[in-house]
């Protein structure tokens, strides 16, 4: 496993880091024992990194990872998010920010974080999601400080909203920010135009999420792949949606077959082409995922050439999560 810099947090992180999601609920049935496994699996071959978040199964997914790092030595981060207060999901430009994340509120979700967790400090606290219209008075991040100054959390991160994957440059601009987590993947390429660049100038952690684009990249999925009704890709391949990612991910495949590499591992490298990013996150379920994803980092760069091809797949997909 290769390690790299956590942007100014001054802390190593692996390249490949555990996505929790998954362990939490909302991807179908999934085992709590096949979760621990797969946990256990990636620390043994070099995960340092974990990603979790509040509303991963309501907190089971922050329960799962502390009743396994209970039975661990190694020096693991975890960072997890809070969720705006009950409201329109994503943000819109019109919520009032003292509202979605009141002082009060925040407090009483970090506690419960820290519960599920079961430690008295949080490596990297998120907040899960935000809006660019918050950005002239971000009161929340103070109040971050605040508990950053107490003790509480050790990070303050912010996660990208889905539809605005550059919503988050001013605030690293204004120094609010020691990590962000971003949606960047073969697909979506926009926070290669200003996102990782301001990133890496600002010295901020980056976390790669959606490495795979919810499945698609890994090249299994075809005309008769089926979600059960409480997975998330249900809604996200909605409609024809699926039939068109499909059709997109096979031009991929055409580059990518000569490579030698398979097409989740051609996804990995490619997030990890970019020198801002810190980690990638995909998400792991199982000992065979663990073994897959891991095992990536060592693997070469991808080569010049592959690496332009895969460029030329970007797809602009802005309404994407607004259900269009």
């Amino acid at each position: 496993m290769q390690y790299r810099l956590f942007g100014r947090t001054g802390i190593k992180v692996s390249e490949i880091g555990f996505g929790a999601w998954a362990i939490g609920g909302n991807w179908g049935s999934q085992d709590e024992k096949e979760s621990m496994a797969a946990l256990h699996r990636s620390i043994d071959l070099g995960v340092n990194f974990i990603d979790t978040a509040a509303g991963y199964g309501d907190g089971k997914s922050e329960r799962v990872i502390a009743q396994v790092l209970k039975e661990r030595k190694e020096r693991i981060y975890v960072a997890t998010k809070t969720p705006p207060a009950p409201g329109p999901w994503p943000p819109t430009l019109y919520c009032d920010v003292t509202e979605r994340f009141s002082e009060d509120y925040i407090r009483k979700n970090v506690e419960e974080r820290l519960r599920n967790l079961e430690t008295d400090c949080l490596d990297v606290l998120q907040l899960h999601t935000w809006t660019r219209a918050w950005n002239k008075n971000p009161r929340p991040l103070d109040i971050l400080k605040k508990l950053q100054a107490e003790g509480k959390i050790r990070f303050i991160g912010l996660s990208t909203p889905e539809h605005d994957q550059n919503a988050l440059v001013r605030l690293m601009e204004k120094g609010y920010l020691d990590v962000v987590q971003v949606i960047y993947n073969i697909f979506e390429q926009e926070p290669a135009a200003e996102f990782l660049p301001a990133a890496m100038e600002h010295n901020v952690g980056v976390i790669a999420r959606v490495a795979f684009d919810e499945g698609s990249l890994t090249g299994k999925f075809d005309e008769n792949t089926f979600f059960e009704t409480d997975d998330f890709r249900n809604k996200y391949f909605a409609g024809d949606r699926l039939e068109r990612t499909i059709r997109r991910v096979e031009k991929i495949k055409e580059d990518v077959q000569n490579s030698g590499l398979t097409m989740p591992q051609a996804a990995l490298k490619f997030v990890l082409s970019h020198p801002a990013v810190s980690t990638v996150i995909p998400g792991i379920r199982n000992v065979y995922q663990a073994e897959q994803n891991t095992a990536v980092s060592e693997l070469p760069e991808l080569d010049q050439e592959l690496l332009l091809k895969l460029r030329k797949h970007a797809w602009n997909r802005a309404d994407w999560y607004k259900g269009k």
